[in-house]
């Protein structure tokens, strides 16, 4: 039976995932270079058109249609057959069938965009699409079969994953890394040139928003209005906030707080509780920040003296920050919170903890994985990597003919 309130809110929260993504070009695009900020703005936007027309041709039924052997949907919900204005018989069953499509149609989207941040400043926009693509459907809807569909492997285990920290933010980091070193660094990095952010301003408001829309992430995946839903409201903010003061911290200690630095833990915050909001207490998500930040920050310090040139830190802050969430959740979870969830190591739920290392373990494998086998696929046969000329000028005007700072080219 429909629930007006529960189908409100999974709209709004279905709204605010949306608004995520433009929030995510902001705190990327703030980050890179002058010359480049269009081409990483262009990734994210193209990604709202592309995904969001795959979602509703075939990759909601690849991901939530009836199993087929636990590793992938069927096409029972091709083309939006079978989904409809009543509720989900399967998911969501207080909301039509199409919020809970919509919803999870928005986590698709930002998670194809999230590893855009590993390869910024030197991809052809062409393979980009085509390597995006095979992405969605070959690493993204198996993995949200295997963790959320109805008969998913790692479900059926018995894996936690509240709201994605395995399906998207360990996916997606993995994922960047791989991409990161198949494409080798941008002209210089090693040599030590210039790479600041031209625009920090713009990464505080992209942090912004992402903040913001984080909400409808998190206390959305209750897919109810009620408790649950202000549980991982709060827990959310919690681990938002410690990761954002602890990172400025760190900064600080080492020489001044930096504003980069409070932004960029606070997206480590985030990410760490996704996993966990709707399984915790929410003064967890404290801790969960700090460990985030703590994990992140000197991730990037270990692959940066190693010259990897992830270029945004995907997989320092997303990647590791959703491993150490997904187990986080292993050690802090309760069924007090929620009586879907289970007891984690803490209240002697050690069986729960093992499930979250194979769950991050199989996800983290298969997407490093996969993802350098697409990319190298697509690499050798199209092209993945630019030319030296092309990434000298920048990719505003060698992949789309445009200034940040200046319009269209005559």
């Amino acid at each position: 039976m429909i629930d007006a309130g529960d189908t409100t809110w999974i709209l709004i929260s279905s709204a605010l995932v949306m608004l995520m993504t433009p929030g995510l070009a902001l705190f990327y695009g703030g980050m890179v270079r002058e010359k480049n900020v269009l081409s990483t703005f262009m990734m994210s936007f193209a990604l709202i058109g592309l995904v969001g027309m795959l979602w509703l041709l075939y990759g909601y039924s690849l991901s939530f249609a009836p199993d087929l052997g636990g590793v992938i949907g069927k096409l029972d919900f091709l083309g939006l057959m079978n989904v409809g204005q009543e509720p989900s018989d399967i998911y969501a069953s207080t909301v039509p069938h199409l919020a809970f499509m919509v919803f999870q149609g928005m986590f698709a989207i930002i998670t194809v965009a999230l590893w855009t941040g590993g390869i910024v400043e030197r991809t052809r926009f062409s393979g980009f699409l085509i390597l995006a693509t095979l992405w969605f459907t070959i690493i993204y809807c198996p993995v949200t079969h295997w963790v959320w569909g109805d008969g998913g492997w790692l479900a059926n285990l018995g894996v936690l994953d509240f709201a994605g920290g395995i399906v998207v933010h360990v996916n997606a980091g993995m994922s960047a890394l791989a991409l990161a070193l198949l494409l080798r660094p941008r002209r210089g990095f090693r040599e030590g040139d210039p790479m600041e952010p031209h625009n920090v301003p713009m990464v505080m408001l992209g942090t912004g928003l992402l903040w913001f829309g984080w909400f409808g992430f998190n206390a959305g995946s209750a897919l109810t209005s009620g408790g649950l839903a202000t549980n991982a409201f709060v827990a959310t903010n919690a681990s938002a906030a410690a990761g954002a003061f602890t990172w400025m911290l760190l900064g600080w200690m080492k020489r001044r707080p930096s504003a980069l630095g409070a932004a960029t833990g606070a997206v480590a915050g985030l990410a760490a509780v996704t996993p966990a909001a709707g399984f915790i207490h929410p003064l967890v998500g404290i801790p969960i920040g700090i460990v985030a930040s703590i994990i992140g920050y000197y991730c990037i310090l270990w692959r940066t003296k190693r010259g990897i040139d992830e270029s945004l830190d995907v997989w320092a802050v997303h990647g590791m920050g959703g491993l150490w969430g997904a187990l986080a959740t292993g050690i802090f979870a309760s069924v007090t919170i929620n009586s879907a969830g289970a007891d984690g190591l803490l209240w002697g739920g050690g069986l729960q903890f093992a499930k979250q290392i194979a769950g991050v373990a199989a996800v983290a494998a298969f997407a490093f994985s996969g993802t350098w086998i697409l990319g190298k696929l697509v690499d050798v046969t199209i092209g993945l990597r630019v030319k030296d000329e092309e990434e000298v000028v920048g990719l505003d005007i060698s992949q789309h003919g445009e200034r940040a700072y200046g319009g269209i080219l005559p």
